[in-house]
Protein backbone atom coordinates (compact mmCIF):
# COMPACT_ATOMS: atom_id res chain seq x y z
CA UNK A 1 0.00 0.00 0.00
CA UNK A 2 1.31 3.48 -0.92
CA UNK A 3 1.70 5.86 1.97
CA UNK A 4 0.55 9.46 1.94
CA UNK A 5 2.19 12.29 3.86
CA UNK A 6 -0.11 15.13 4.88
CA UNK A 7 1.85 18.17 6.07
CA UNK A 8 0.09 21.11 7.68
CA UNK A 9 2.12 24.32 7.73
CA UNK A 10 0.80 26.74 10.34
CA UNK A 11 3.68 29.22 10.36
CA UNK A 12 4.86 31.82 7.90
CA UNK A 13 7.25 34.73 8.29
CA UNK A 14 6.16 34.85 11.97
CA UNK A 15 8.11 31.62 12.64
CA UNK A 16 10.46 31.16 9.68
CA UNK A 17 12.27 28.03 10.85
CA UNK A 18 9.04 26.15 11.52
CA UNK A 19 7.67 27.32 8.18
CA UNK A 20 10.76 26.24 6.26
CA UNK A 21 10.76 22.88 8.03
CA UNK A 22 7.21 22.11 6.85
CA UNK A 23 8.00 23.03 3.24
CA UNK A 24 11.34 21.17 3.34
CA UNK A 25 9.79 17.95 4.66
CA UNK A 26 6.90 18.12 2.20
CA UNK A 27 9.12 18.79 -0.83
CA UNK A 28 11.71 16.20 0.18
CA UNK A 29 9.02 13.55 0.49
CA UNK A 30 7.46 14.61 -2.82
CA UNK A 31 10.84 14.48 -4.58
CA UNK A 32 11.32 10.97 -3.18
CA UNK A 33 8.07 9.84 -4.77
CA UNK A 34 5.83 9.98 -1.71
CA UNK A 35 2.23 11.10 -2.26
CA UNK A 36 2.25 14.49 -0.49
CA UNK A 37 -0.52 16.86 0.48
CA UNK A 38 0.71 20.22 1.83
CA UNK A 39 -1.83 22.33 3.73
CA UNK A 40 -1.23 26.06 4.07
CA UNK A 41 -2.94 27.34 7.20
CA UNK A 42 -2.67 30.33 9.50
CA UNK A 43 0.20 32.60 8.37
CA UNK A 44 1.45 30.13 5.75
CA UNK A 45 -1.77 30.74 3.83
CA UNK A 46 -0.09 33.82 2.35
CA UNK A 47 2.22 31.50 0.37
CA UNK A 48 -0.77 30.40 -1.74
CA UNK A 49 -0.53 33.79 -3.47
CA UNK A 50 1.68 34.25 -6.54
CA UNK A 51 5.14 35.57 -5.67
CA UNK A 52 4.76 35.37 -1.89
CA UNK A 53 6.93 32.27 -1.37
CA UNK A 54 9.70 33.97 -3.33
CA UNK A 55 9.83 36.80 -0.77
CA UNK A 56 10.49 34.41 2.13
CA UNK A 57 14.09 34.37 3.33
CA UNK A 58 15.81 32.14 5.86
CA UNK A 59 19.59 31.71 5.92
CA UNK A 60 20.77 28.20 5.00
CA UNK A 61 17.29 27.18 3.83
CA UNK A 62 16.28 26.24 0.32
CA UNK A 63 14.20 28.93 -1.39
CA UNK A 64 10.57 28.49 -0.35
CA UNK A 65 9.33 29.14 -3.87
CA UNK A 66 11.35 26.19 -5.16
CA UNK A 67 10.11 23.91 -2.38
CA UNK A 68 6.52 24.90 -3.09
CA UNK A 69 7.04 24.26 -6.80
CA UNK A 70 8.20 20.69 -6.10
CA UNK A 71 5.04 19.94 -4.14
CA UNK A 72 2.79 21.67 -6.69
CA UNK A 73 4.40 19.61 -9.46
CA UNK A 74 4.19 16.21 -7.79
CA UNK A 75 1.60 16.48 -5.01
CA UNK A 76 -1.26 18.62 -3.75
CA UNK A 77 -1.29 22.05 -2.10
CA UNK A 78 -4.34 23.29 -0.25
CA UNK A 79 -5.05 26.61 1.43
CA UNK A 80 -7.39 26.44 4.42
CA UNK A 81 -10.85 27.84 3.67
CA UNK A 82 -11.20 29.84 6.90
CA UNK A 83 -7.58 31.00 6.88
CA UNK A 84 -7.91 32.20 3.28
CA UNK A 85 -11.19 33.97 4.02
CA UNK A 86 -9.67 35.78 7.02
CA UNK A 87 -6.99 37.12 4.65
CA UNK A 88 -9.46 37.96 1.85
CA UNK A 89 -7.90 35.29 -0.38
CA UNK A 90 -10.26 33.67 -2.85
CA UNK A 91 -9.94 30.90 -5.43
CA UNK A 92 -9.06 33.41 -8.16
CA UNK A 93 -6.16 34.80 -6.12
CA UNK A 94 -4.09 31.66 -5.56
CA UNK A 95 -1.30 30.09 -7.58
CA UNK A 96 -2.61 27.75 -10.28
CA UNK A 97 -2.83 24.27 -8.77
CA UNK A 98 -3.57 25.43 -5.23
CA UNK A 99 -7.05 24.54 -4.05
CA UNK A 100 -8.98 26.04 -1.16
CA UNK A 101 -10.63 23.49 1.12
CA UNK A 102 -11.69 23.08 4.72
CA UNK A 103 -11.30 20.89 7.75
CA UNK A 104 -13.47 18.06 6.43
CA UNK A 105 -11.07 17.52 3.51
CA UNK A 106 -8.03 17.71 5.83
CA UNK A 107 -9.54 15.13 8.18
CA UNK A 108 -10.43 12.88 5.24
CA UNK A 109 -6.85 13.00 3.94
CA UNK A 110 -5.28 12.55 7.36
CA UNK A 111 -7.51 9.59 8.22
CA UNK A 112 -6.99 7.74 4.95
CA UNK A 113 -5.46 4.32 5.50
CA UNK A 114 -1.68 4.59 5.20
CA UNK A 115 -1.60 8.35 5.76
CA UNK A 116 0.82 10.10 8.10
CA UNK A 117 -0.03 13.64 9.18
CA UNK A 118 2.54 16.14 10.47
CA UNK A 119 1.76 19.61 11.77
CA UNK A 120 4.38 22.35 11.86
Amino acid sequence: MARTLVVKATAGADSPERCAQAFTVASTAAAAGVDVSLWLTCESTWFALPGRAETFELPHSAPLGELLHVVLTTGRVTACTQCAARRDIGPGDVIPGVRIAGAAVFVEEAMTEGAQALVY
